[in-house]
């Protein structure tokens, strides 16, 4: 009875695994690199912080399977790029040209931090003058001091 639940739990296992892969008919070594190379290229629209290549999701394996079947229709990865984009915009390119459209995606971080720069620099000259115009308060006698405990 132990066997048999052993045998189909790795049988399951089995199963699990080799649905996990999605398989494709790479003519040679060299269609394949250049596939995982491009797929490395574009974003997943789903999990939008893994590649293509790297992506689990289901849209993702859609979009690998309909770019191998572009490259095996002969196209180059610029028209598969064109193409792509053309359909779900620049944030499909892990590196989207400079153009309008995307310069706060260059451009945005470096806008943020200097922002926030500026906010802290004038914050603490502010400080700085509200702390120089603060006039020491004249000293007492010294027979008027208490101690404060």
């Amino acid at each position: 009875m132990t066997r048999l639940l052993l045998a189909l739990a790795l049988a399951l296992a089995a199963s699990a695994a080799n649905a996990a892969i999605d398989p494709l008919p790479f003519k040679d070594r060299a269609e394949e690199v250049r596939f995982q190379n491009l797929t490395k290229q574009l974003r997943c629209l789903v999990c939008q912080n893994e590649s293509l290549n790297d992506s689990s999701a289901p849209l993702a394996a859609d979009l690998r399977r309909d770019v191998f079947e572009q490259m095996r229709a002969g196209k180059s990865d610029n028209e598969i790029k064109a193409w792509l984009t053309a359909r779900y915009s620049d944030f499909v390119l892990y590196d989207p040209p400079l153009r309008g459209g995307t310069f706060l995606l260059w451009f945005g971080p470096l806008l943020v931090l200097g922002a926030g720069a500026t906010a802290v620099a004038l914050s603490v000259r502010r400080r700085a003058r509200a702390a120089a115009a603060v006039q020491p308060p004249a000293l007492r006698a010294s027979s008027d001091v208490e101690d404060d405990w």
